[in-house]
């Protein structure tokens, strides 16, 4: 699979129509008629199994059922999903919570009303096979007086490398590099430039299938993953702004609904139905077997099956994101979960 910058076949710039077909073909009940549909852009940060909920929410008609005709945009980064969201030219954004964070702390108020996973997807850390083997790279703490490629300072990579490399006393001994996209990150740790790499599930899934590659943090385990972290952490979710919330609640109760049951699907699926759902019209820039073994991975110990985000877990990100990493506490502190995170929609949606 090809890192998480992807080079998108046959579609740089995603809009796909869902909704509007599939009320079409609904017969309509006896005595009433059915009110026109709502439109709303749905932007999504890349494209990856990571977001197949999405995906089968589409693929599935589920937005049309709630009487909703979704464009679906590819909006090709986090950075680019939240300007589009502050400047109202889409109604809803998936991408890290993080990125909802630094909306509402930069002055346009956001609120997370769905979330994807339970730990941060992109957390891990990839070495080369050679150093594991000879015994020079054994853990974390072995990262000491060496280099960790991210993509940029004060990016999401960057906060992941520190907080581990913090975690474990040697933030201070490590160099950690801005080395640009996922792709560049990757190349530069097989040549031997860098000694490790923050690593997203296709990044390993590559250097694992070419032969080179070991996994020295792995966000799928999860002892490890409570030692460093101490519980779930939400790494992506639907956000759209505040007053959007207040003023068309309607439309953000059908966009959840919809959500929800798709939900319901992958927790029903195997990652080979899922594919089979999503894969042609979705994933077709990749490889199928990469999307199996990316799709299983998710879902053995990536995505929530309830999809809350808890007060907790909230606190947990900030204060993973406090003390200067990226906020100071003072900003952080205008940004409370009861301020940021909307589950009231969800709670309806699954008493529906």
């Amino acid at each position: 699979m090809r890192a998480m910058s992807v080079e998108i076949n046959r579609r740089n710039f995603i809009t796909i129509s869902a909704g509007g077909a599939v009320l079409a073909a609904l017969p309509a009940a006896p005595g009433w008629s059915k009110a026109a549909a709502a439109k709303l852009d749905y932007g999504v940060a890349s494209i990856d199994p990571l977001y197949a909920v999405a995906y089968v929410a589409l693929q599935k008609g589920f937005f049309g059922q709630e009487n909703l005709d979704v464009n679906y945009l590819n909006t090709q980064s986090g950075p680019r999903t939240k300007q589009l969201l502050a400047a109202s030219q889409i109604f809803v954004g998936t991408s890290g919570v993080s990125d909802a964070v630094a909306l509402s702390i930069a002055g346009k108020q956001a609120k997370v009303v769905f979330g994807f996973d339970q730990r941060v997807p992109f957390a891990n850390i990839l070495i080369r096979k050679e150093d594991y083997d000879a015994g020079r790279i054994r853990s974390v703490k072995d990262l000491a007086g060496k280099s960790i490629a991210v993509t940029q300072p004060q990016a999401a990579t960057w906060l992941m490398a520190t907080y581990i490399a913090t975690r474990s006393d040697i933030v201070d001994k490590t160099k950690i590099l801005g080395l640009g996209d996922f792709a560049t990150m990757l190349g530069a740790l097989k040549s031997g430039r860098v000694d490790a790499a923050i690593s997203t599930i296709s990044m390993i899934d590559s250097a694992h299938q070419e032969g080179w590659g070991h996994t020295l943090f792995d966000v799928t385990d999860e002892a490890e993953w409570n030692k460093v972290f101490g519980g779930n952490v939400p790494g992506v979710g639907c956000y759209i702004l505040g007053e959007t919330v207040e003023k068309q609640a309607d439309t953000v109760q059908a966009f959840v609904n919809a959500m929800s049951k798709a939900q319901g699907v992958l927790n029903a699926s195997t990652a080979e139905q899922i594919s089979d759902i999503i894969f042609k019209d979705y994933l077709g820039g990749y490889e199928r077997p990469a999307i199996l073994r990316a799709l299983n991975v998710y879902k053995k110990g990536v995505w929530s099956q309830s999809n809350e985000i808890t007060a907790e877990s909230y606190n947990r990100l900030t204060g993973i994101m406090s003390q200067g990493k990226m906020y100071t506490d003072a900003e952080l502190a205008k940004v409370p979960f009861e301020n940021m995170i909307d589950m009231k929609f969800l709670a309806k949606a699954k008493r529906a």
